[in-house]
């Protein structure tokens, strides 16, 4: 695991929007999965602008790990801006994005970033396994994206891991986060999938909801 004096090859950026319930265990189960790995990993946690007990939380936890490191929106920016925040933080050269939700769990980590280290792909989406709420509109999205864009992955809207220079291709727009794959290829990039279970939430509300559907499809529309 990364320290202040050893620097991480993976860095994983964990946005955590009212999370206090779900982030020690998330922490706990990140130790337990990275820590046997040959490569250095940090956990990055963007508290983005949460109103419970998330920035105590995470107070304790980064005094207590020192392969957690902290970030702080005063207010919500959604996942996008938290990923470019983590990003400016982190010090590894492969990124990750995992939210702190506990749907993913941290044991699915390595398996997404091995293709990147072993110089198979650039990114690496989860294909996520499993039942789960909105996979109706979900497989609408990603039907479309296939046919529009000719991209060749299952699903594109799930955890990544991916190399810095991705990340540093992308435009700064809210939520288009959602469509890194897609820009990503356009660009040139090597793309891999990888089977990710995907799990009930244990604590917490989900802050999707169908009102992002509109602002999706102008987003694809633009994209």
């Amino acid at each position: 695991l990364a320290t202040n004096s050893t620097l991480p090859e993976v860095s994983v950026l964990v946005p955590a929007k009212d999370e206090a319930e779900n982030l020690p265990e998330f922490v706990r189960l990140a130790r337990e999965a990275l820590l046997p790995l040959p490569y250095a990993c940090e956990l990055v946690i963007v508290n983005d602008g949460s109103h419970d007990g998330t920035a105590r939380v995470l107070e304790e936890l980064a005094a207590k790990h020192p392969f957690v490191r902290v970030v702080t929106h005063r207010a919500q920016r959604g996942i996008a801006d938290a990923l470019k925040s983590g990003a400016d933080a982190a010090r590894g050269r492969v990124l990750v994005f995992y939210p702190a939700d506990l749907q993913y769990l941290p044991a699915d980590i390595p398996g997404l970033v091995a293709p990147i280290l072993e110089g198979q792909a650039d990114i690496v989406t989860g294909a996520k396994q499993g039942n789960y709420e909105k996979r109706f509109v979900s497989g609408v999205y990603n039907t479309l994206c296939r046919w529009l864009f000719g991209v060749r992955v299952t699903d594109l809207n799930s955890v990544k891991a991916y190399r810095r220079e991705v990340m540093d291709a992308l435009p700064t727009r809210p939520d288009w986060h959602r469509f890194m794959v897609v820009i990503a290829a356009a660009q040139g990039f090597r793309l891999a999938e990888r089977p990710v279970p995907l799990h009930p939430r244990r604590a917490g509300k989900t802050k999707f909801g169908l009102g992002r559907i509109p602002v999706g499809v102008l987003d694809l529309l633009s994209v």
